[in-house]
C-alpha cells in the first residue's frame, strides 16, 4: 500500500499529521534531498514539500518530474510561499489540454 508524505518546516506540516500524513520536519536542504531520496525510493507514492522548501531542493525535486510515482506536489508554507504550487498545476493543465487557466 502506497503512503503519502509531507515535508517542510513543522509549523507548516505539522496538521498533516492529523490527518494520518507521515510528515517530515525539514528546513535544511541537505538533509531535505536526503529525506527525498529515501521516501522516493520507498513507499510514498505522493510527497507534499512546501514551496520554501522545494525552492532549496530544485534540482533534486526535477530528477522526479518525469515520473508517475512519487507524485511530488508543492503546496504553500506558513511562510515563504512562492506561489511555485499553483503555477505548477496551471502548467500540468496546459500541458494536458493544451491551453492556459485563468483564475
Amino acid at each position: 500500500m502506497h503512503k503519502v508524505a509531507v515535508m517542510g518546516d513543522y509549523d507548516s506540516i505539522y496538521g498533516f499529521g492529523a490527518l494520518g500524513l507521515d510528515i517530515f520536519p525539514v528546513v535544511e536542504s541537505t538533509e531535505a534531498a536526503h529525506i527525498l531520496k529515501r521516501l522516493a525510493a520507498g513507499e510514498y507514492a505522493i510527497i507534499y514539500i512546501t514551496e520554501s522548501l522545494a525552492e532549496k531542493i530544485k534540482s533534486e525535486i526535477q530528477q522526479y518530474r518525469e515520473q508517475v510515482v512519487p507524485a511530488i506536489i508543492l503546496i504553500p508554507a506558513v511562510f515563504g510561499n512562492t506561489g511555485a504550487g499553483i503555477q505548477g498545476v496551471r502548467d500540468c493543465v496546459e500541458q494536458a489540454i493544451g491551453s492556459d487557466i485563468v483564475f
